[in-house]
């Protein structure tokens, strides 16, 4: 009498947008451990910042109003390009190193790589947000009416906003230099229209409209509300909503990148 064997049960491979706390902790855990082993990496992110605010400061020395119209709006800036930069070249080493080709025949949704990714680099964009936001205020004289902590929470989601866009990007470059050449393509128009260096309603229709779509100038916008309202005001609620919605829709398009390129 014959027997047939049995055909072994397939482990089934995580759903694709499907999160567990435990595969997103791992994964979260493995960059930060990736990134202490990069000083540079930690420079860039924790220090810059924190320099870029301490001469532009001095700059203004002798018309501090200046630094107080620009300052609280440069918050936002700074966490979100420097975001930006190290999460798009970051990402990048794991596409080409064959990291992330490995990491997604696992039973790793896809949901929790990203998750993962957002939150170890959330993580530092807390610690950034947070020196950042001190130095400004209690150090370097930064004047807001409002709370500094509403500061504090516009640069956090700037910094987020970063991340998801360093991690959609990474996506499209080949090489870590090629990852840089992005910055020009999505972060500088932004940088001209959102109302830095000129008031939004200002512009050229056709410019102003433009800003109208782009999450940096809601960014300035918030911050710009904590300058000059002591209250939570409705303007600021629907600024940071956008810019929250904007990382959150960013965040899900980095998701549909990732895929094996093997089969």
């Amino acid at each position: 009498m014959t027997t047939t064997a049995r055909p072994r049960p397939v482990r089934p491979s995580a759903p694709a947008g499907a999160l567990n706390a435990a595969r997103t902790l791992a994964t979260a855990g493995r960059v930060l451990r990736q990134l202490r082993h990069d000083p540079r990496t930690i420079a860039l992110l924790l220090v810059v910042p924190c320099l870029m605010l301490l001469l532009l400061r001095y700059v203004f020395d002798g018309s501090p109003r200046t630094f107080d119209n620009i300052g609280a709006s440069l918050l936002g800036i700074f966490p979100l390009i420097t975001m930006f930069l190290v999460t798009s070249i970051a990402t990048l080493r794991e596409r080409t190193s064959g990291t992330l080709e490995r990491l997604l025949a696992l039973p790793l949704g896809k949901g929790d790589l990203i998750a993962g990714y957002a939150l170890a680099f959330g993580a530092l964009a807390v610690v950034q947000s947070a020196l950042a936001t001190g130095l400004a205020v209690w150090f370097l004289g930064l004047d807001v009416v409002g709370s500094p902590w509403l500061l504090l929470l516009v640069a956090l989601l700037d910094a987020l906003l970063g991340t998801a866009l360093g991690l959609f990007v990474s996506a499209f470059a080949a090489s870590e230099f090629q990852a840089v050449q992005f910055m020009p393509a999505v972060i500088f128009p932004q940088l001209l229209l959102c109302g830095l260096f000129a008031a939004r309603d200002t512009m050229h229709p056709v410019l102003e409209a433009l800003s109208d779509v782009l999450p940096m100038s809601y960014a300035v916008d918030a911050m710009n509300e904590v300058l000059r309202h002591s209250d939570m005001t409705t303007a600021f609620l629907q600024d940071v909503s956008i810019v929250a919605g904007c990382a959150l829709l960013v965040l899900g398009l980095g998701a549909a990148t990732l895929r094996r390129r093997t089969a």
